[in-house]
């Protein structure tokens, strides 16, 4: 049998082919996603789910003039590889190969650049308002996952789509019953109920509006009850935001799906906003997938036959670090209260839901609720800990400053992912956290070194009357066990000498590596081949500035390691402490120019940005030798 997929290289030879040609491909490309994923690790469940969806939106919208706006785009591998990118795939994620978002520099295809979830909305409203000032019949379609949904800003987008009747905006939501982690909130409920059909009846005017576009569709509706649960649902909340409605209808049935999408298209363009509830199953076609969409969500590379392998792990990551730490501290305080936006397995909650299920509050994807949620429990005496991506902590920034560090309320933020994330790219990379956070009053602000400094840092945060954030990297640390049960503390805003030159063996100029986090190690590598003194810092804020201004004294330079954005980083905070003393001496900053980080395998990454132990030598040796 001749393979389709390999003849289309853009929508336009898609759309060269039969309907009844379209289920092959389907096939086709569903395989080409299991193949290529699980050479190079990616997002797997999420895309095998819209298979179908990418081949109906390209095969009905004239793309790349329709536009096409994939929700944090996680799901648009299908997209991508329709539209040019097939052979590229093998290098998905990795350094100088495509990204695994969509993004503006990479194709004409993808309309908007995301990765974060609840934008698209907003995003094809404002692409819709443009169409229709311009006087361009360009249709914009906004796909949406029922976990994005949950967020507030696809509602505010909602709430002011609703009143620009006349704008050819269709968002579609794409209903698989969960985000990363299952679906939580009275919303999932809700879209609980238009699919069993306990809200379902199906009102004249809305059918009418639907089946008058195209008499033929009159026979699909009568087929379309074995693929759905009804077309309307009226009053639905979608209508009261002032979208029609249609749905919900199977997400993977293509002849539902282009029937539909061809007609909701031609009412957007008369009748303004429309919205289409289509379900589908996450890990559709590969039934490893299919039976754990959590595992396969994200997966590194493996053997699809096999599937993913439990394979030993000599050194805990971070992330567990802090779940082991967040139930001792539970068990120890009751009044421990955990917080996740829909991160439970990322952040590592899983045996904290587990154990302590009532201090447990998963809000959904919904970041500034979070914090501000957190804050109304920190004004009761309560100790909320949220634990959240550095990435993710910038959409509740304005909560952090008004409702916490303003108010100088007790909450822990457990940052994870801060510094480069490796092949989630400069959309997941946490770097900017210790620039947006150290210039914030009140806030206590620590970046660990290793596992054991992690768990110290945490309880230390805990037991801290102020706010207190904690920014931890992705993966492993060096292998330190994290001291057990203890929960210890340390002194707040203290710092100590890692290691002294070696006064035998007197360099040219004395060196002094300032270290805030994980990097201290490879400076310490560093430090022993040229004779150099090494801190661990520990506090960017309150920052050690009796340590720092003693190392200035009895030193010749100093070199500042950071795993984050120079501008505005834990190196600046320390330039600020040597100004105000009018200390002068010579100093390096290391750490992240002023650009975004890049996708790719970490330590290819260190080594670009000049983070590898040879990069760092061979700088500081130009400096300062």
């Amino acid at each position: 049998m001749t393979n389709l997929l390999e003849t289309i290289s853009n929508p336009e030879e898609l759309r060269a082919y039969e309907i009844s040609k379209l289920p092959q491909i389907a096939r086709e490309l569903r395989n080409f996603i299991l193949s290529s994923v699980s050479s190079t690790g990616g997002h797997l469940s999420s895309n095998l789910g819209t298979v179908e969806l990418a081949i109906a939106l390209h095969y009905v919208f004239d793309t790349p003039y329709d536009r096409l706006i994939w929700d944090v785009g996680h799901q648009s591998y299908a997209h991508k590889v329709l539209t040019g990118r097939r052979e590229a795939m093998s290098g998905l994620r990795q350094f100088g190969g495509i990204s695994g978002f969509p993004k503006r520099s990479e194709s004409e295809y993808d309309a908007f650049g995301t990765a974060h979830s609840s934008t698209s909305i907003s995003a094809a409203l404002g692409m819709a308002v443009a169409a229709k000032t311009k006087n361009e019949k360009r249709n914009i379609v906004a796909i949406i996952g029922d976990g994005a949904m949950s967020a507030g800003m696809a509602f505010e987008a909602m709430n002011n789509a609703g009143v620009n009747k006349k704008v050819p905006l269709i968002v579609i939501l794409n209903d698989n019953e969960m985000s990363i982690s299952p679906a939580v909130g009275a919303l999932n409920r809700y879209l609980v109920k238009l699919i069993s059909g306990s809200m379902y009846a199906a009102t004249k005017r809305g059918i009418d509006k639907v089946l008058s576009v195209a008499p033929p569709i009159r026979e699909f509706a009568k087929r379309l009850e074995g693929h759905a649960k009804g077309m309307v649902g009226p009053a639905t909340i979608f209508e009261e935001f002032g979208f029609d409605y249609y749905g919900p209808i199977d997400g993977h049935n293509l002849d539902v799906l282009i029937s539909t999408l061809e007609n909701v298209k031609t009412l957007a363009q008369t009748e303004g906003p429309q919205f289409l509830h289509i379900i589908t199953k996450k890990g559709k076609g590969y039934s490893l997938a299919e039976l754990d969409p959590i595992a396969y969500h994200g997966p590194s590379a493996f053997d699809p036959i096999v599937g993913i392998e439990a394979k030993p792990v000599p050194k805990k990551a971070y992330t567990q670090v802090f779940g082991e730490w967040l139930c001792d501290m539970a068990q120890a305080d009751e009044r421990l209260i955990a917080i996740t936006p829909a991160m439970r397995e990322g952040s590592g909650l899983v045996d904290f839901e587990r154990r302590f299920p009532d201090r447990y509050y998963d809000v959904g994807i919904a970041e500034q609720h979070a914090v501000t949620f957190a804050a109304g429990i920190a004004c009761e005496g309560l100790k909320p800990v949220v634990a959240i991506y550095s990435t993710f902590l910038q959409r509740g920034y304005d909560q952090l400053i008004h409702d916490v560090t303003l108010q100088n309320l007790p909450i822990v933020f457990a940052i994870d992912r801060a510094g480069m994330v490796g092949a989630d790219g400069a959309t997941h990379a946490g770097v900017f956290d210790i620039a947006f956070l150290r210039c914030l009053p009140n806030l206590v602000l620590m970046t660990p070194s290793n596992e054991q400094e992690c768990r110290a840092m945490l309880t230390t945060a805990f037991k801290h009357d102020g706010p207190t954030a904690v920014r931890y990297p992705r993966g492993a640390g060096i292998g330190l066990e994290a001291a057990g049960e203890s929960l210890a503390t340390l002194p707040i805003g203290k710092g100590f000498v890692v290691r002294s030159i070696d006064k035998a063996l007197p360099p040219k100029k004395r060196i002094a590596f300032i270290c805030f986090g994980p990097l201290l190690y490879t400076a310490l590598s560093v430090a022993q081949e040229i004779n150099a003194t090494v801190v661990d810092m520990r506090f960017v804020k309150p920052l050690d500035d009796k340590l720092l201004i003693e190392i200035a004294d009895s030193h010749d330079g100093l070199v500042f390691v950071e795993d984050s954005a120079t501008k505005g980083g834990a190196g600046s905070a320390c330039l600020e402490v040597l100004s105000d003393n009018n200390i002068h001496i010579q100093t390096l900053l290391l750490g992240l120019p002023d650009e975004y980080v890049e996708h790719g395998e970490l330590n290819l990454l260190l080594d670009n940005y000049g983070l590898s132990k040879e990069k760092i030598k061979q700088r500081v040796l130009a400096r300062f030798v």
